[in-house]
């Protein structure tokens, strides 16, 4: 995962997704984050990249609806799948189905680990949408992901003590890949 503001590099061969920094620091702004994903497309190559995440309102269903809508549409022109960040609220008729790929499940802890973002990712899966389930930084919550059949999903774990959070990272995902029912054949 990479964001206008981190200034990561993306290792050869890696396949990255592209977050566009409004839930964190260093938003720059609609037009300066589509150049940033132009150039990060071209850096690192279209075929290489999961998917774009539409510019959104943390936290905000119906400001995400209305600040996503004009970015679905230009993020599919790059080549690439289109994002769309669910937030609290948004069962309540604020996802644009037909216009987007990927539903990202962001909005607060609770909501994205509860019933109604259950329910949206059912929903995504059986229209043949990629579910992204974003701040996943536990084996609770990689385990709701994978319960919720998550394609895939991100975090700032190993970040955070790279050295002694790779090997419970690495534990976890054996964990769950034992767990048959889990994660099916996405992984």
């Amino acid at each position: 995962m990479t964001t206008p503001a981190q200034g990561n590099v993306i290792p050869d061969g890696a396949l990255y997704a592209c977050d566009n920094g409004k839930f964190g620091k260093g938003w720059p702004g609609a037009e300066q984050w589509f150049s940033w994903l132009r150039a990060t497309l071209d850096r690192y190559g279209r075929a290489r990249c999961l998917w774009a995440v539409a510019p959104d309102v943390p936290l905000d269903a119906e400001a995400t609806l209305a600040e996503s809508l004009p970015w679905l549409e230009p993020i599919r022109s790059l080549g690439v799948p289109a994002a769309f960040a669910a937030q609290d609220g948004s069962e309540h008729g604020l996802i644009p189905w037909d216009r987007f790929d990927v539903l990202f499940l962001a909005g607060s802890t609770a909501w994205k680990t509860g019933p109604a973002a259950q329910r949206l990712a059912v929903e995504a899966r059986g229209r043949g949408l990629t579910v992204h389930m974003g701040r996943v930084n536990s084996l609770r919550r990689l385990r709701i992901a994978q319960a919720f059949d998550c394609t895939s999903c991100d975090g700032t774990y190993l970040a955070f003590g790279p050295s002694a959070n790779l090997p419970r990272l690495l534990t976890w995902l054996d964990e769950l890949h034992a767990t048959p029912t889990l994660f099916g054949d996405h992984t």
